[in-house]
C-alpha cells in the first residue's frame, strides 16, 4: 500500500489520523493493517503485505480506510485479484472520486503452482491435515484451523497411530503453538510454521501430508442416488395410476410418464386443515398416486410431517388422519403453557443445547407445535420418512425454507434451502448433506462433529418460524413500495474504473468483478438499520458450507446464475461459506410458494397442482413466482390472471403452449364459490343446508386467521369439506391437465424402435 490523497477529515477543522486495513478472507481470516499516519491529508505508507492465494478461487481483496480518532470507517474498496493474472509486478490506483483522492495497491506475481482442488464449478474445497504425536500430553494450537486447539494424548511411538488432526486451507499459512510440558517431548507436525517456546531445548519435524478423505458434503447439482432410485420405483406406480385414471388402452413407457407434483403454500392451521381436504379429494380421484413429489412450507409442513409418520399413508383412507387432526385442532391449547409443561420444555431445550445445537426461540415454538398438535413426545425424525419411500409407495416430500442473514433484509439476501428425507442443501451452490447430518458441524466439506439429528418438532418450528421476521421484512410484506426504508438501511455502493499504472495489466480470459467502493452509511442510518433488520428469533444451525470457497468463475456457472437473485451474490466475501451459522426462515416471508425445488432442471416437473392457502390475495404467490422466474430466466408461465383477481374461479388450468419446457399448472385458490349452493358436485343444498356452505375464510371476523391455532369443530369441518369439494368439482380440469402432460411427454420422448 503506497499512499492516499485528499483523505476527508473526520471532524471539521481536524486533520485525519488514517490507516488502511486489508482483508482477504480466502487467504487468511486475519485483518492486516498499515501503521497510522497522523495529521495528514495525503498519507504515505509504502508498506508491503503478502498473501498466498489459490488462483481457482474467487479472491476479492477488501481495502478499508479508517481514521483513529474517532474510529471512523471512511470507505472500502473491493478489488477482484483475478484482474491481475499474476504475471508481473503491477501498480493500480483507485480513483474514489474527484474530491476524496487516490489509493494505490502493489501486488506481486506468485510462482507457486495451483493445487488440485475439488469443485463443482461454484464451490471449491482443499484440505491439509496436521498430524501430531507425542509422548506427553500437549496442548497444540493451529491458528486458522477448524479445531484450533487440541490435547495430544500420550503415545509410545514417535509416529502416533491415531494422531490429532487439524483442518485448514493450505495457503492460509497458519502458525502452530505448543504448550510445553515439564519433560522432553516429541512432536510431528504438518503446518506452515512451528513455534515451540524454546527451540534450543526441543525439536520438531514439519510434515505436509495431503488428505485423501472423501468429502461429507456432496458437491454437485444432480439429484442424489437415493432420489433417483426412488423416482425409478415411483414411476411404476404413477404409470399404473395414470393408465387407470385416464383409461389408457396401453401401458406408458418409462419415458412417457410425466413428473407430476403437488405444491402447497403456507398459512398456519388454515393450510394444515385445508390440505387434508385437498389430499383426500385427490386420493378419491386416484390422482394422489399420480404425483411423484409433494412440496410445502410453513403450516403445510404440519400436514406433511404428520402423514409421513405412516409409511403407507397414501394407500389408506385419509378420513382417519383427518379425524385425528380435527381432535388436536379443536382442543384447548392452554395446557401447553402450564408451568409443568413449560418446565418440560426447558429440560428439552437444555438437552438440545448440550447436544451442540444453538437453541433459539423457534425451538420453543417447535415444542409448542408438538404439544398443540399431538398427545405425546414424537421421536420421529426427517430421515425416518425414508421408510415411506423405500418402495416408491408415496410421493417424495420436500420442505422449503430460505437462508437469510441476521441483519439484512430479505430483499438484499435470501437463498432457497430444501429438505427431503434423503438430503438437505442449497441448489444455488450445488451443496447437499445427508438429512441425518443436518445440524452437525462441518469444515471444508468434512464432518467434524456429529450431532444427533433433530426431532421432527424442531424442524416444524424451523419451517414455520413466524417469529423470525424483522421490521423491514414486515414493512415490505405490508406495503407495495419499500424503497424509502430500504435505501436507509443500505450502504452506498458504486463501481469505479481502477487504473493500472506500471505496467498495463495483461489481458486475461477470466471473469472478473467490477472494482467497487462501499461507503458506510451514517451513524443514524446504521442505528436505523440495526432496528429494522434485527431478527430476534431466527433459527440458527451449524453451516455445512463453512470453509468452502467460491470458484473464480462461480458467477458464470449456469446453475448458480439460475438462482442468483440478490445484490450480495456479487460480493463473494459475504456469501454463505464465510459464516458459522445458517439463518433459516419461513419461506412465506419472501414468496409464499414451494415451487423452487420443482423448477430445478434436474427435476423439471411436467405438471404442478398448486394448492393455495395464503391469506389476502389468492393470486399473489402465483404472480410472485411468475415474476421471479421471468427475472431468473427459469421456464415458467406468464402471469395472466389480472382480470380474474376480483372474481376468482375454483380452478385454473394454466399452460404456455409456445414454451413446451414450462410446466402445466392447475391452480386452486382457496375460495368459497359454488360450494355455497352445492354440498357435492352436482348435488344442491337444501334450504336447511345453506348455512353449511357459508365459509368466511378471509373476512375480518374469520375463524381461519393465520394467527389462530384452534378452530371449532364446525369451522374445521367446513374448511376440510370446502377444499375437498373444490378438487372434486374440478375433476374434468384435472383430467385434462393429466392428458395434456402425458401428451407433451410423449412428444418429447424418442420414438420406440
Amino acid at each position: 500500500v503506497i499512499r492516499m490523497k485528499n483523505v476527508r477529515q473526520a471532524d471539521v477543522g481536524d486533520l485525519t489520523d488514517c490507516f488502511v486495513s486489508l482483508w482477504l478472507p480466502t487467504a487468511s481470516q486475519k485483518r492486516l493493517r498499515t501503521r497510522t499516519i497522523s495529521n495528514c491529508r495525503n498519507p504515505e505508507w509504502n508498506e508491503t503485505f503478502s498473501f498466498q492465494i489459490q488462483s481457482q478461487v474467487k479472491n476479492v481483496l477488501e481495502l478499508s480506510v479508517y481514521t483513529v480518532t474517532p474510529d471512523d470507517h471512511l470507505l472500502t474498496v473491493l478489488y477482484d485479484l483475478t484482474k491481475l493474472c499474476f504475471r508481473k509486478k503491477t501498480h493500480v490506483k483507485f480513483p474514489l472520486n474527484t474530491e476524496v483522492g487516490v489509493g494505490v495497491l502493489i501486488l506481486f506475481f506468485s510462482p507457486s503452482p495451483p493445487e488440485n482442488l475439488i469443485t463443482n464449478g461454484v464451490l471449491v474445497v482443499t484440505v491439509l491435515p496436521v498430524s501430531c504425536g507425542s509422548r506427553k500430553d500437549l496442548l497444540v494450537t493451529v491458528t486458522e484451523s477448524f479445531e484450533h486447539t487440541q490435547r495430544v494424548s500420550p503415545c509410545l511411538e514417535s509416529c502416533c497411530s491415531n494422531p490429532a488432526c487439524f483442518q485448514y486451507p493450505k495457503y492460509f499459512q497458519p502458525e502452530v503453538h505448543v504448550e510445553l510440558p515439564k519433560s522432553p517431548w516429541i512432536c510431528e507436525v504438518g503446518a506452515a510454521e512451528v513455534c515451540p517456546p524454546d527451540p534450543k531445548a526441543h525439536s520438531a519435524k514439519v510434515l505436509c501430508p495431503h488428505s485423501s478423505q472423501a468429502l461429507d458434503v456432496r458437491l454437485g447439482f444432480s439429484l442424489c442416488q437415493a432420489e433417483l432410485e426412488f423416482l425409478q420405483k415411483r414411476r411404476v406406480v404413477v404409470a399404473q395410476a395414470l393408465k387407470e385414471v385416464l383409461q389408457l388402452e396401453e401401458d406408458l413407457r418409462a419415458d412417457e410418464v410425466p413428473l407430476i407434483a403437488i405444491m402447497a403454500t403456507g398459512g398456519g392451521t388454515r393450510s394444515m386443515t385445508a390440505m387434508y381436504g385437498h389430499l383426500l379429494a385427490l386420493q378419491k380421484l386416484n390422482i394422489l398416486n399420480c404425483a411423484s413429489y409433494i412440496t410445502g412450507l410453513s403450516g403445510a409442513t404440519w400436514t406433511m410431517a404428520t402423514l409421513y409418520r405412516d409409511p403407507d399413508w397414501s394407500s389408506k383412507s385419509l378420513e382417519r388422519a383427518i379425524l385425528e387432526a380435527r381432535r388436536h385442532v379443536v382442543k384447548d391449547k392452554m395446557p401447553a403453557l402450564f408451568p409443568d409443561q413449560l418446565l418440560k420444555f426447558q429440560e428439552e431445550l437444555q438437552q438440545r443445547r448440550q447436544e451442540g445445537y444453538k437453541v433459539t426461540f423457534t425451538d420453543f415454538w417447535g415444542l409448542l407445535i408438538e404439544a398443540c398438535l399431538g398427545d405425546e413426545r414424537n421421536e420421529c425424525k426427517l430421515s425416518d420418512q425414508r421408510a415411506a419411500l423405500c418402495q416408491g409407495q408415496n410421493p417424495l416430500p420436500i420442505y422449503l425454507t430460505i437462508n437469510v442473514k441476521d441483519d439484512v433484509s430479505n430483499q438484499d439476501f435470501r437463498e432457497w434451502f430444501e429438505f427431503s428425507p434423503y438430503e438437505v442443501g442449497m441448489q444455488k451452490y450445488g451443496a447437499f448433506i445427508p438429512t441425518e447430518l443436518f445440524g452437525s458441524e462441518f469444515f471444508m466439506g468434512r464432518l467434524r462433529k456429529r450431532i444427533p439429528e433433530s426431532r421432527m418438532c424442531y424442524m416444524l418450528g424451523l419451517w414455520s418460524s413466524i417469529f423470525s421476521l424483522n421490521l423491514l421484512d414486515a414493512w415490505n410484506l405490508s406495503h407495495t413500495s419499500e424503497e424509502f426504508f430500504h435505501q436507509w438501511t443500505r450502504d452506498r455502493v458504486h463501481d469505479i474504473e481502477d487504473e493500472p499504472l506500471l505496467p498495463e495489466i495483461p489481458k486475461c480470459d477470466a471473469n472478473v468483478l467490477d472494482t467497487t467502493v462501499v461507503t458506510p452509511a451514517s451513524w443514524l442510518s446504521n442505528t436505523f438499520r440495526d432496528i429494522l433488520t434485527h431478527r430476534a428469533f431466527v433459527s440458527k444451525f451449524h453451516n455445512f458450507l463453512l470453509g468452502l470457497q467460491l470458484h473464480t468463475d462461480y458467477l458464470q456457472n449456469s446453475q448458480f446464475s439460475m438462482w442468483k437473485d440478490t445484490v450480495l451474490d456479487s460480493f463473494p466475501n459475504q456469501l454463505t461459506g464465510s459464516v458459522k451459522h445458517l439463518c433459516l426462515l419461513d419461506t412465506a416471508f419472501f414468496v409464499n410458494s414451494s415451487y423452487a425445488p420443482l423448477l430445478r432442471p434436474e427435476r423439471k416437473a411436467d405438471l404442478i397442482i398448486h394448492l393455495n392457502y395464503c391469506a389476502g390475495s389468492q393470486t399473489k404467490p402465483m404472480k410472485q413466482t411468475c415474476e421471479y422466474c421471468a427475472v431468473q430466466n427459469i421456464p415458467f408461465l406468464k402471469y395472466e390472471l389480472q382480470k380474474e383477481e376480483d372474481n376468482l374461479k375454483e380452478c385454473y388450468l394454466l399452460e404456455n403452449a409456445q414454451e413446451p419446457d414450462t410446466p402445466i399448472v392447475t391452480f386452486f385458490p382457496l375460495i368459497c364459490d359454488t360450494f355455497q349452493n352445492y354440498k357435492a358436485p352436482g348435488v344442491e343444498r337444501s334450504p336447511e343446508e345453506l348455512e353449511q356452505g357459508q365459509v368466511d375464510i378471509y373476512g375480518p371476523k374469520t375463524p381461519y386467521a393465520t394467527k389462530e391455532l384452534t378452530y371449532t369443530e364446525a369451522a374445521f369441518d367446513k374448511l376440510v369439506k370446502l377444499s375437498e369439494y373444490n378438487i372434486l368439482n374440478n375433476k374434468d380440469k384435472l383430467l385434462q391437465a393429466l392428458r395434456l402432460a402425458v401428451e407433451r411427454k410423449r412428444q418429447k420422448s424418442p420414438c420406440p424402435l
